[in-house]
Protein backbone atom coordinates (compact mmCIF):
# COMPACT_ATOMS: atom_id res chain seq x y z
CA UNK A 1 0.00 0.00 0.00
CA UNK A 2 1.34 3.46 -0.88
CA UNK A 3 2.18 5.76 2.01
CA UNK A 4 -0.06 8.75 2.61
CA UNK A 5 1.83 11.72 4.00
CA UNK A 6 0.91 14.98 2.25
CA UNK A 7 -1.45 15.11 -0.70
CA UNK A 8 -1.82 18.19 -2.88
CA UNK A 9 -4.33 18.12 -5.69
CA UNK A 10 -7.52 19.35 -7.28
CA UNK A 11 -10.66 18.70 -5.23
CA UNK A 12 -13.84 17.77 -7.09
CA UNK A 13 -17.18 18.75 -5.51
CA UNK A 14 -19.77 15.95 -5.47
CA UNK A 15 -22.79 17.64 -3.92
CA UNK A 16 -24.88 14.50 -3.52
CA UNK A 17 -25.95 13.00 -0.19
CA UNK A 18 -26.24 9.27 0.54
CA UNK A 19 -23.92 8.17 -2.27
CA UNK A 20 -24.00 4.40 -1.89
CA UNK A 21 -21.45 1.83 -3.00
CA UNK A 22 -23.66 0.78 -5.93
CA UNK A 23 -23.43 4.33 -7.28
CA UNK A 24 -19.66 4.39 -6.72
CA UNK A 25 -19.14 1.11 -8.61
CA UNK A 26 -22.22 -0.57 -10.15
CA UNK A 27 -22.72 -4.31 -9.77
CA UNK A 28 -21.64 -5.25 -13.31
CA UNK A 29 -18.04 -4.36 -12.40
CA UNK A 30 -17.89 -6.73 -9.42
CA UNK A 31 -16.86 -9.81 -11.38
CA UNK A 32 -13.17 -9.04 -11.06
CA UNK A 33 -11.00 -9.53 -7.97
CA UNK A 34 -8.27 -7.28 -9.39
CA UNK A 35 -7.83 -3.85 -7.86
CA UNK A 36 -6.78 -2.28 -11.15
CA UNK A 37 -8.93 -1.27 -14.11
CA UNK A 38 -11.98 -0.34 -12.04
CA UNK A 39 -11.49 3.41 -12.49
CA UNK A 40 -13.39 3.25 -15.76
CA UNK A 41 -16.46 1.99 -13.88
CA UNK A 42 -16.33 4.64 -11.15
CA UNK A 43 -19.72 6.42 -11.06
CA UNK A 44 -20.34 4.91 -14.52
CA UNK A 45 -24.10 5.43 -14.42
CA UNK A 46 -23.53 9.14 -13.84
CA UNK A 47 -20.39 9.53 -16.00
CA UNK A 48 -21.75 7.90 -19.14
CA UNK A 49 -24.92 8.18 -21.19
CA UNK A 50 -26.86 5.14 -22.43
CA UNK A 51 -24.92 5.19 -25.71
CA UNK A 52 -21.60 5.01 -23.84
CA UNK A 53 -20.60 8.61 -24.46
CA UNK A 54 -19.55 10.84 -21.58
CA UNK A 55 -22.07 12.92 -19.68
CA UNK A 56 -20.51 16.40 -19.81
CA UNK A 57 -22.54 17.53 -16.80
CA UNK A 58 -20.98 15.04 -14.36
CA UNK A 59 -18.27 16.66 -12.27
CA UNK A 60 -15.48 14.14 -12.98
CA UNK A 61 -15.99 14.59 -16.74
CA UNK A 62 -15.39 18.32 -16.57
CA UNK A 63 -11.89 19.29 -17.76
CA UNK A 64 -10.96 20.90 -14.45
CA UNK A 65 -11.70 17.76 -12.45
CA UNK A 66 -10.56 14.90 -14.69
CA UNK A 67 -7.39 14.47 -12.64
CA UNK A 68 -8.91 15.21 -9.22
CA UNK A 69 -7.13 13.53 -6.31
CA UNK A 70 -9.60 14.67 -3.65
CA UNK A 71 -13.37 14.28 -3.53
CA UNK A 72 -15.47 16.67 -1.43
CA UNK A 73 -18.78 14.85 -0.99
CA UNK A 74 -22.19 15.17 0.63
CA UNK A 75 -23.30 13.50 3.87
CA UNK A 76 -23.23 9.73 4.36
CA UNK A 77 -20.79 8.91 1.56
CA UNK A 78 -20.22 5.21 0.87
CA UNK A 79 -23.37 3.90 2.51
CA UNK A 80 -25.01 0.66 1.39
CA UNK A 81 -23.55 -2.78 0.81
CA UNK A 82 -20.06 -3.80 1.86
CA UNK A 83 -18.25 -3.47 -1.44
CA UNK A 84 -14.46 -3.30 -1.33
CA UNK A 85 -14.52 -2.60 -5.07
CA UNK A 86 -15.72 0.92 -4.18
CA UNK A 87 -12.39 2.13 -2.72
CA UNK A 88 -10.57 0.12 -5.40
CA UNK A 89 -12.42 2.07 -8.11
CA UNK A 90 -11.78 5.42 -6.43
CA UNK A 91 -8.09 4.62 -6.02
CA UNK A 92 -7.73 3.39 -9.60
CA UNK A 93 -9.27 6.64 -10.84
CA UNK A 94 -6.73 8.60 -8.78
CA UNK A 95 -8.77 9.68 -5.75
CA UNK A 96 -6.65 9.38 -2.59
CA UNK A 97 -8.80 11.38 -0.16
CA UNK A 98 -12.53 11.82 0.42
CA UNK A 99 -13.89 14.58 2.64
CA UNK A 100 -17.45 14.47 3.99
CA UNK A 101 -19.41 14.93 7.19
CA UNK A 102 -20.08 11.18 7.51
CA UNK A 103 -19.38 7.83 5.87
CA UNK A 104 -20.86 4.37 5.72
CA UNK A 105 -19.00 2.38 8.40
CA UNK A 106 -17.83 -0.50 6.20
CA UNK A 107 -16.77 1.81 3.38
CA UNK A 108 -14.90 4.00 5.89
CA UNK A 109 -12.93 1.00 7.17
CA UNK A 110 -12.25 -0.29 3.66
CA UNK A 111 -10.77 3.06 2.64
CA UNK A 112 -8.02 2.82 5.24
CA UNK A 113 -7.20 -0.72 4.13
CA UNK A 114 -6.76 0.47 0.57
CA UNK A 115 -4.71 3.64 1.01
CA UNK A 116 -7.55 6.16 0.75
CA UNK A 117 -7.93 8.73 3.52
CA UNK A 118 -11.55 9.45 4.52
CA UNK A 119 -11.82 12.70 6.51
CA UNK A 120 -14.82 13.75 8.59
CA UNK A 121 -15.53 17.48 8.91
CA UNK A 122 -18.42 19.58 10.21
CA UNK A 123 -21.20 20.86 7.94
CA UNK A 124 -19.78 24.38 8.14
CA UNK A 125 -16.33 23.15 7.16
CA UNK A 126 -17.79 21.08 4.31
CA UNK A 127 -19.57 24.14 2.94
CA UNK A 128 -16.25 26.02 2.94
CA UNK A 129 -14.54 23.14 1.15
CA UNK A 130 -17.35 23.00 -1.44
CA UNK A 131 -16.71 26.70 -2.09
CA UNK A 132 -13.01 25.95 -2.56
CA UNK A 133 -13.71 22.97 -4.82
CA UNK A 134 -16.07 25.00 -7.01
CA UNK A 135 -13.06 26.93 -8.31
CA UNK A 136 -12.25 24.23 -10.86
CA UNK A 137 -8.56 23.71 -11.61
CA UNK A 138 -7.79 26.40 -9.02
CA UNK A 139 -9.46 24.19 -6.39
CA UNK A 140 -6.17 22.84 -5.06
CA UNK A 141 -6.26 21.53 -1.50
CA UNK A 142 -3.38 20.20 0.56
CA UNK A 143 -4.09 17.37 2.98
CA UNK A 144 -1.33 16.96 5.58
CA UNK A 145 -1.86 13.75 7.51
CA UNK A 146 1.01 14.27 9.94
CA UNK A 147 -0.39 17.67 11.00
CA UNK A 148 -4.00 16.49 10.54
CA UNK A 149 -5.01 19.53 8.57
CA UNK A 150 -6.51 20.54 5.23
CA UNK A 151 -5.13 23.73 3.70
CA UNK A 152 -7.25 25.61 1.19
CA UNK A 153 -6.22 27.73 -1.82
CA UNK A 154 -6.59 30.93 0.24
CA UNK A 155 -4.42 29.64 3.06
CA UNK A 156 -7.27 28.71 5.40
CA UNK A 157 -6.80 25.61 7.53
CA UNK A 158 -9.21 22.96 8.76
CA UNK A 159 -8.05 20.50 11.42
CA UNK A 160 -9.37 16.93 11.43
CA UNK A 161 -9.33 13.98 13.81
CA UNK A 162 -8.09 10.48 13.00
CA UNK A 163 -7.50 7.35 15.05
CA UNK A 164 -3.76 7.22 15.95
CA UNK A 165 -3.38 3.59 14.83
CA UNK A 166 -4.96 4.29 11.45
CA UNK A 167 -2.79 7.37 11.08
CA UNK A 168 0.32 5.25 11.76
CA UNK A 169 -0.76 2.71 9.14
CA UNK A 170 -1.48 5.35 6.49
CA UNK A 171 1.76 7.26 7.08
CA UNK A 172 3.76 4.05 6.77
CA UNK A 173 1.77 2.42 3.98
CA UNK A 174 0.73 -0.53 6.11
CA UNK A 175 -2.29 -2.62 5.16
CA UNK A 176 -3.22 -5.81 7.06
CA UNK A 177 -0.48 -7.81 5.33
CA UNK A 178 2.08 -5.08 5.94
CA UNK A 179 1.19 -5.00 9.63
CA UNK A 180 1.68 -8.76 9.84
CA UNK A 181 5.03 -8.55 8.05
CA UNK A 182 6.24 -6.05 10.66
CA UNK A 183 6.11 -9.00 13.07
CA UNK A 184 8.12 -11.19 10.67
CA UNK A 185 11.01 -11.83 13.09
CA UNK A 186 8.69 -12.86 15.92
CA UNK A 187 6.72 -15.12 13.58
CA UNK A 188 9.92 -16.81 12.34
CA UNK A 189 11.12 -17.34 15.93
CA UNK A 190 7.75 -18.81 16.94
CA UNK A 191 7.71 -21.17 13.95
CA UNK A 192 11.29 -22.34 14.64
CA UNK A 193 10.43 -22.99 18.30
CA UNK A 194 7.26 -24.90 17.37
CA UNK A 195 9.17 -27.00 14.83
CA UNK A 196 11.82 -27.89 17.42
CA UNK A 197 9.31 -28.72 20.17
CA UNK A 198 6.66 -30.41 18.00
CA UNK A 199 8.36 -31.73 14.83
CA UNK A 200 5.37 -33.94 14.05
CA UNK A 201 3.15 -30.96 13.22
Amino acid sequence: MDKFTTLEGVAAPLKIINVDTDMIIPKQYLKTIKRTGLGKGLFSEQRYKDDGSENPDFVLNKPSYRKAKILVAGDNFGCGSSREHAPWALGDFGIRCIISTSFGDIFYNNCFKNGILPIRVSHEELDKLFDDADRGSNATLTVDLEKQEIRGPDGGTIKFEIDPFRKHCMLNGLDDIGLTMEKGKSIDMFEAKEKAERPWL
